[in-house]
């Protein structure tokens, strides 16, 4: 045998020795530790079946096995205060306009960015975050990705963002 394969040998039948001890203390400690483990106590057993159960279960309607309803859910109208522009760009724009700026979005504050953006006209920098926009300079998804938004919410924003872009 090479000096190379006696090597893999010795280290295999060290590995393999090592394990072959372990799992013969392990049996020896269970064999003298004496007495039931907390394994064969029903307490413990139950708690633990507590706790692993599933919290649900897939049932279809009309299954003869459960006794399983529709349940009707209604939307509930929640009427809150519009946000502010600032606080629009902080739960949502800053995401994307803060440094360095992600898929070409310019930085908040950074004049040099927003100026060819300004220079396209007011109407159009509205209709492109309203509506989103995909094209040389960069992608803007429909509202910043928050369509539950109101035109007016990220338009105050818009201008809020405007308003430390300028010179």
């Amino acid at each position: 045998m090479s000096s190379r394969s006696q090597r893999f040998y010795d280290g295999f039948m060290l590995i393999l020795g090592v394990f072959v001890g372990v799992l013969v203390g392990i049996v020896f400690m269970k064999a003298f530790s004496g007495g039931s483990g907390q394994f064969d106590d029903p307490d413990f057993i139950g708690a633990t079946d507590e706790r692993i159960r599933p919290i649900g279960r897939v049932a279809l309607i009309g299954d003869p096995d459960v006794g399983v309803r529709p349940v009707v859910h209604t939307v509930v109208d929640s009427v809150s205060a519009p946000m502010s522009g600032p606080q629009v760009y902080n739960e949502n724009c800053y995401l994307c306009h803060a440094a360095p700026g992600v898929g070409g979005a310019p930085v908040f504050g950074d004049v040099q960015a927003w100026a060819p953006r300004i220079a396209q006209g007011q109407e159009l920098l509205v209709e492109r975050v309203i509506n989103g926009y995909q094209g040389e300079m960069g992608v803007m998804p429909p509202k910043g990705g928050r369509t539950d938004l109101s035109d007016e919410e990220i338009l105050d924003a818009l201008d809020f963002m405007l308003a430390e872009a300028q010179p």
